[in-house]
């Protein structure tokens, strides 16, 4: 995804500077002659179309695929996903540079970001912690400032395609303070992991995936617990497709298109 980004800013700057310097400079003193360069013409003809994906991508949205079960129930691997790209301010394309100051993350928002151990990498999670929250996770309970999230469990879990994987698995409600959702927990009581305590320092967040037992979150990152603001790359809003396999040679199922992330 990197290296496409790059790719896509190198291919808009390269033909427009082409075209620019053409249309300014090159194109009287060929005005004689009956052919255009072909480099010329490419570039004419592809810049825009460049420019605009750019814009698009970098500004409005940009879509993604998610590639593990850390986020079931809510997000299935095969899910194609469009993040909004502004809704935590404008960033510049490749350095993720904030310019424009738009708002924050939220308690219950999935954000898709860099993760501080692996920043060549997209991941995405649930901001579950907040600056200068308290956060802890004993047992099967999230707790934010000493206060205990309620689960409401609303059965067992069937999935279809790869997400058969967790079949079996308990469904709850998660009532995060002003937000729910659903949850998956499929806990090994004898040796649960990701437990402890961890305040989260100014400017950063503490992000939880919603397949609490399958999720490689802030709970083991052992550099550091908490994702940095700067890391953020958009916020997770919609499904538009879902399928398997190169072009969709795998499992196909309609009924996601659509469906907002919650």
């Amino acid at each position: 995804m990197k290296w496409f980004e790059i790719g896509l800013v190198v291919l808009t700057f390269a033909t427009g500077i082409i075209w620019l310097l053409d249309k300014l400079f090159l194109a009287k003193r060929r005005a004689a002659l009956q052919e255009e360069p072909v480099l010329v013409d490419y570039s004419r003809a592809f810049f825009p179309v460049l420019a605009v994906v750019l814009v698009l991508r970098s500004f409005v949205a940009e879509p993604y695929k998610i590639p593990s079960s850390s986020m079931m129930p809510n997000l299935l691997i095969g899910d194609f996903i469009l993040v909004n790209k502004f809704a935590y301010g404008l960033r510049l394309p490749v350095t993720n540079t904030k310019i424009v100051e738009l708002g924050q993350p939220q308690r219950g928002d999935v954000v898709v970001f860099k993760p501080p151990h692996a920043p060549d990498q997209n991941w995405i999670k649930r901001v579950v912690g907040l600056p200068g929250d308290r956060i802890a996770f004993h047992g099967d309970t999230l707790y934010i400032n000493g206060e205990a999230v309620r689960y409401r469990p609303i059965g067992e879990y069937v999935g279809r395609g790869r997400g058969a994987e967790m079949n079996g698995a308990t469904l709850l409600v998660e009532e995060l303070p002003g937000r729910t959702h659903q949850v998956l927990e499929w806990i090994d009581r004898a040796n649960p992991a990701g437990q402890g305590e961890w305040e989260v320092p100014p400017g950063h967040y503490f992000v939880m995936g919603d397949n609490r037992d399958n999720s490689e979150d802030s709970r083991f990152w052992t550099q550091t617990h908490f994702l940095p603001e700067a890391n953020l790359r958009g916020k997770a809003f919609l499904i538009w497709l879902n399928c398997e396999g190169w072009f969709c040679s795998g499992s196909f199922d309609p009924g996601r298109i659509g469906t907002r992330i919650e």
